[in-house]
């Protein structure tokens, strides 16, 4: 069973609510610095010419 399927009742299953709890909490710690890093000028107008294609 998916952690997003439920089962009878409507609640999630315990160990995959915990599951999913851990990893969403472990990838924020991992990747929240890099994705509040700001975007290189150069990057954003790279973005911007292949936008207007």
């Amino acid at each position: 069973m998916r952690a997003q399927e439920r089962v009878p009742g409507g609640t999630r299953r315990v160990p995959e609510a915990a599951f999913d709890l851990w990893l969403r909490r472990g990838l924020h710690q991992l990747y929240d610095d890099v994705a509040n890093e700001a975007i290189p000028p150069e990057l954003l107008q790279l973005i911007e010419q292949d936008r207007r294609k």
